[in-house]
């Protein structure tokens, strides 16, 4: 359970680091991606 919210929040951090957030909309629109993805793991 841990390990998989840790190697959810890794992923998370590198694609948001990754990913292009050229407008606070779309930086709002993957944070909710992420957290859904959380939810859907636990």
């Amino acid at each position: 359970m841990y390990r998989k919210f840790v190697v959810a929040f890794s992923l998370a951090a590198v694609s948001l680091s990754l990913s292009a957030c050229n407008t606070v909309r779309g930086f709002g629109q993957d944070i909710t991606s992420v957290a859904d993805a959380v939810d859907e793991e636990t």
